[in-house]
């Protein structure tokens, strides 16, 4: 099959949609099929050396609509010899999806965040994923049911990365078409016979035996919805405890006021976006990985994080389960945020975890079975 990618991301930018859709192309090429990946960039071209792979970089430069007349000019010419486009995002790559007028190859969305919920936590909202499906009004709330349904619509299936998520859409909206779930990957970097919790660490402890300070870690986009205000004064309440905020974005600045307001910008600590490699130290530093957001529907760096070792402490508000190296406990205010990040501290009895490792080979054939269903 000729399978053609869009989306919004890719390496060398930093992000989940951008691993998963260089991942997921490398594998679909090793199991034999053709893969183009339209992407938006900054400048310049993104250096592709693997064979049967093509990326197609279009430029951010100008308005959302310039951007857009952009995008969907290259899925009208690239996508026309494609069996299948996938599209990974709902507006970014779904909008000029469905005005490209492509008309022979499947049309697919992938799902693992929602858009306009998103715009409303950035506004300063701090309503749940579920919370916000079932209020009945507010701009963003009327924006989705006016735009996301049609958009939605306009594609032949939808593949969620949960269940959780699906449900949702699924009481929400009428006339939904067809959707299945396809769960993000769970690599493993531990060499063989070893175990995952604790053995890949820096050396400087035992296992199961954290740092003292203890070291909590966030890593993401410093947006609304990730509730790091909240997170930043559960740790003013803590002592001996250090907090490494890793990654960037619009709040970046309220958060370290936040932080030096409240007398601990020497226990805080911001680091900018890291690389695949970098990252795997970053997670082998640290004793937990708190992820506080309102809603984390499936987030990939807390698979990246176990699959390193690194215990993770996330909101029930999610699409991921609990597991010996995962605990979800409430984590809407500081108060809970503390209480939760005391009882990991106390109860540092983390386990190996046992999950089956999923690998980006099985997540290639997954998508391989659906494709060849549709």
């Amino acid at each position: 099959m000729h399978i053609l990618l869009a989306t919004g991301i890719y390496p060398p930018e930093i992000g989940g949609p951008a691993t998963y859709a260089a991942c997921l192309a490398e594998a679909l090429v090793k199991l034999g099929h053709t893969v183009t990946i339209v992407t938006y960039c900054g400048t310049g071209n993104i250096a592709v050396e693997i064979e049967r792979l093509d990326v197609v970089p279009v430029s951010r430069i100008g308005n959302v609509f310039s951007r857009w007349l952009r995008f969907k000019r290259a899925l009208r010419f690239h996508g026309q010899a494609a069996d299948a486009v996938i599209a990974f995002s709902s507006v970014s790559t779904g909008i000029p999806l469905m005005l490209s007028g492509l008309k022979k190859p499947k049309k697919i969305l992938r799902l693992g965040g929602d858009f306009f919920w998103e715009r409303y936590t950035d506004a300063g909202g701090m309503k749940s994923l579920r919370e916000w499906y079932a209020s009945s009004f507010g701009f963003w709330r009327m924006m989705n049911f006016t735009f996301m349904t049609a958009i939605l619509r306009s594609f032949q299936h939808i593949v969620y990365s949960t269940k959780f998520q699906q449900l949702i859409h699924e009481k929400e909206y009428a006339g939904l078409p067809k959707s299945s779930v396809i769960e993000n990957a769970r690599p493993t970097c531990a060499p063989a016979g070893a175990s995952t919790l604790r053995l890949l660490a820096s050396g400087d402890r035992s296992v199961g035996r954290p740092h003292q300070p203890f070291r909590l870690l966030f890593m993401g986009r410093f947006v609304g919805f990730k509730n790091l205000p909240a997170l930043i004064e559960a740790v003013s309440s803590i002592p001996n405890v250090t907090l490494t905020l890793v990654g960037a974005g619009p709040v970046e600045k309220s958060l370290r006021a936040h932080a030096a307001a409240l007398g601990i910008g020497s226990r805080i600590r911001f680091c900018s976006p890291v690389s695949a490699q970098e990252k795997i130290r970053v997670f082998r530093e640290h004793d937990l990985l708190v992820l506080p957001s309102v809603t984390e529907i499936s987030p990939n760096t807390a698979l990246e994080a176990v699959s390193e070792g690194l215990p993770v402490l996330l909101t029930q508000e999610t699409g991921l389960k609990e597991t010996a190296c995962i605990r979800l406990r409430p984590l809407r205010t500081a108060a809970q945020i503390a209480h939760a990040i005391r009882e990991c501290i106390e109860h540092y009895d983390f386990s190996q975890d046992n999950s089956e490792v999923r690998t980006y080979a099985t997540l290639a054939q997954d998508w391989v079975q659906l494709l060849s269903s549709l």
